[in-house]
């Protein structure tokens, strides 16, 4: 009986000898049990037979290899390869034994499942020095490489062919890809000045290519002095997304295999063990556990990071510490902050800043039209440890800064308002035209066609941006010259009138944010309250933070605050307005004492004096709306509203603000009147009572103000109303 009938399951023919019976039953079991095997576990008869495919097999027409390749692909789509199949698979795909399309064919359905053995990236590495490959192939397998970088076991094998990997830095075609890889591998001791005279005859060559200059910089971190060249200390993205061709697959499959299993993405003191496969996913904004560049069973005289518990244990050993392969894992840990904090290693800052880039970038800014990451949760946890982990360092980074002004210009204001706008006040100082167009305009557009709550949220971001750059200048100043960089490894610089130019068009872009709102807003009670609370930072920057530069609020923001219909935004003006003149009165004295440099304007004494006249005769002298009082009506407007007495209706007793305690004093003081007759309040000693009854309330604004511009004392019990006009600052 021949292969055919047996594998066809036909009888087998009694007429033959009945001793060849036996080995021909044997056979049919054989077959039928493979058979089985087969049906119950596909994938691994499909990678059975793919491992023996030898060189020289027909390809063309051969039903089993394509049988083979269509399961595993199946598979590697579905959920993904394990990482022996994904080495038996790449070392099929590079050695060209099924052919060169079905290598290009496999490498794009190479879809780990959990993490890559890095001895096949070697091996992988090595088919490209044979120079059999395709150049179609050779590419295709490094934008492989760098997709799955993250999910490398190790690297120390990779670093010790980095000589290798850099020889094919020649290649025109290559070069991008390369100069990537060996940017994520780089080590201080690859850079030799043979491989730093290379690249630059290569830059002389093709130019001053991004991928090329992203690094140089890298080399210039490490060894400053073999790198001559001029290399801008924030330069736009040298390497380019190339990882199309995997990217939704691979967040399909990582999710899937992902599970319920949460990141705790919490900065605490302990570090977390290394997961089998938590590395961090493709467009998984999660921050990935600390985890070494080399090898556990390498010998080395280092301390790995995911070791260290205690704080003790970082100092005894913090000049021995290895780098993690991933530098996105120094966010997970408050211990790896404190490191890169201590060393202030500049090659650590530009690795964690291109990994930062990328994943705000490339798989959140531009994922929606790639599969990127569609949970908002997953997204917020992730901007949560980039803020905490900004504001452990006390600095921004300035790849956040970078994906800011970007996302502005495509935001909704409503997508993470929260989160993105905590990152927008963290951005460093810059010039002031160049604020007016990445961050004021967007910001502007916004404003005026979102809700009031948003309103209010852009005027607390602005407030503790500003908070933030007058904080730096306190601790920071120079006389001769300001690092205006709240990153400390920035290079950029401004002079203290830069500074102030930058200060000043925040200062104004709220005050017209604000005039405009209130308005719009009909004087909504929170927003008044957020703007209160942008101009107690405002006035008080000469004396609390040392910026010599006062600005007074607009009229939009003055006047609803001083016509308020609640008590505490008249009081916090009235803190405003005392702290104007506490500033603006050690300003004119240390300009009369000494040579200052500084010279506050005579426009902002008679803003101020301005202001400070509408106070003072609208609350204390009752003489609202008149003329020379800085609240002008027109007469005919007053005598068409026929209101009687206006002048006393914004008073301390008739003001809207303050009626209800006037009120309740009045009947504390005639209990048995049966008519209200709050006019009486202003008479002899009652008024005096009056007012302290008012301070008692917690009014310490009102009470400051009053106190130093009427010359009432709380203590004094006069009974004089005071003038406030001559107490006006005069220049």
């Amino acid at each position: 009986m021949d292969n055919s009938s047996i594998l066809s399951g036909a009888a087998p023919d009694t007429s033959r000898d009945s001793s060849g019976s036996a080995p021909g039953n044997r056979s049919l079991r054989v077959a039928e049990n493979e058979k089985r095997r087969s049906e119950r576990d596909p994938v691994r008869s499909a990678l059975s037979f793919l491992s023996q495919v030898q060189d020289g097999t027909i390809v063309k027409g051969n039903d089993q290899l394509e049988k083979s390749l269509v399961v595993v692909e199946t598979v590697a789509l579905g959920r993904g390869l394990p990482p022996e199949a994904v080495s038996l698979l790449l070392d099929l795909a590079l050695s060209l034994r099924a052919g060169s399309v079905n290598c290009g064919r496999i490498l794009k359905f190479l879809i780990p499942a959990s993490v890559v053995p890095q001895e096949a990236v070697v091996r992988g590495v090595s088919w490209l020095c044979v120079g059999r490959l395709p150049m179609n192939s050779q590419v295709l397998f490094l934008r492989w490489v760098l997709t799955v970088f993250d999910l490398i076991d190790f690297k120390d094998h990779l670093r010790a062919i980095y000589g290798f990997i850099f020889s094919f830095v020649t290649e025109e075609n290559l070069c991008p890809f390369i100069c990537h890889l060996l940017y994520l591998l780089t080590m201080r001791e690859h850079v030799q000045p043979y491989r730093v005279r290379k690249l630059l005859e290569i830059q002389a060559k093709m130019g001053r290519q991004p991928y090329l200059m992203q690094l140089l910089a890298l080399y210039k971190v490490f060894r400053p002095e073999l790198v001559s060249l001029s290399v801008p200390s924030r330069m736009r993205a040298g390497f380019k997304n190339y990882n199309s061709t995997w990217k939704a697959t691979l967040t399909a499959v990582q999710r899937k295999n992902r599970g319920d299993v949460t990141a705790d993405l919490s900065l605490t003191t302990e570090l977390k063990e290394k997961p089998a496969s938590r590395k961090r996913k493709l467009h998984h904004l999660e921050v990935p556990a600390l985890s070494s560049a080399f090898d556990t069973s390498a010998e080395r005289k280092v301390f790995r990071l995911q070791e260290m518990r205690t704080f003790e244990e970082l100092l005894q050993n913090i000049h021995n510490i290895e780098l993690p392969a991933q530098m996105g894992s120094l966010l997970g840990s408050s211990l790896a902050l404190h490191f890169l904090d201590c060393v202030q290693d500049e090659s650590a800052f530009l690795r964690l800043n291109f990994w930062l880039g990328h994943s705000l970038q490339e798989e959140f800014l531009l994922c929606s039209a790639d599969g990127g990451s569609d949970s908002p949760d997953e997204v917020a946890r992730f901007l949560n440890t980039v803020l905490s982990s900004q504001q452990f360092l006390q600095e921004g980074f300035f790849s956040t800064e970078s994906f800011l002004y970007k996302f502005l210009s495509v935001w909704d204001g409503s997508l993470l308002r929260t989160h993105i706008l905590d990152l927008l006040s963290h951005i460093p100082l810059m010039p002031s035209h160049y604020i007016k167009i990445l961050v004021f305009e967007p910001l502007m557009q916004l404003y005026f066609t979102s809700t009031v709550f948003f309103k209010c949220s852009v005027i607390e971001c602005l407030n503790n941006m500003l908070v933030k750059w007058l904080t730096w200048h306190s601790v920071n100043a120079l006389e001769e010259g300001l690092d205006i960089s709240l990153n400390s490894n920035g290079t950029v610089t401004m002079t203290l009138s830069g500074f102030m130019d930058t200060v000043i068009e925040l200062v104004r872009f709220v005050g017209r944010l604000a005039s405009e709102g209130l308005r719009l807003e009909n004087c909504h009670v929170l927003l008044l309250s957020q703007t209160l609370a942008f101009y107690e930072t405002v006035c008080d920057m000469f004396v609390r933070y040392g910026l010599p530069l006062v600005i007074m609020p607009p009229a939009g923001v003055f006047y609803p605050a001083l016509l308020a219909t609640d008590s505490l935004s008249v009081d916090r003006l009235g803190y405003i307005m005392y702290r104007y003149r506490k500033n603006l009165t050690l300003a004119k004295k240390q300009e009369q004492q000494s040579e200052q440099t500084f010279h506050i304007s005579r426009n902002t004494y008679q803003e101020f004096n301005q202001h400070l006249v509408a106070m003072v005769s609208c609350l204390w002298n009752s003489k609202s709306f008149l003329p020379g009082t800085g609240i002008e009506i027109d007469k005919q407007m007053l005598l068409q509203s026929k209101v009687s007495e206006h002048w006393s209706h914004f008073d301390l007793v008739h003001h809207p603000a303050f009626f209800k305690y006037a009120f309740e004093f009045h009947q504390k003081c005639w209990p048995a009147r049966s008519s209200v007759d709050l006019a009486s309040i202003k008479v002899g000693k009652y008024w005096n009572w009056y007012v302290e009854f008012l301070f008692s309330q917690g009014f310490d604004g009102l009470s400051d103000f009053i106190q130093v511009n009427t010359g009432h004392s709380s203590s004094s019990g006069s009974s004089s109303q005071g003038d406030g006009h001559q107490t006006n600052q005069e220049r």
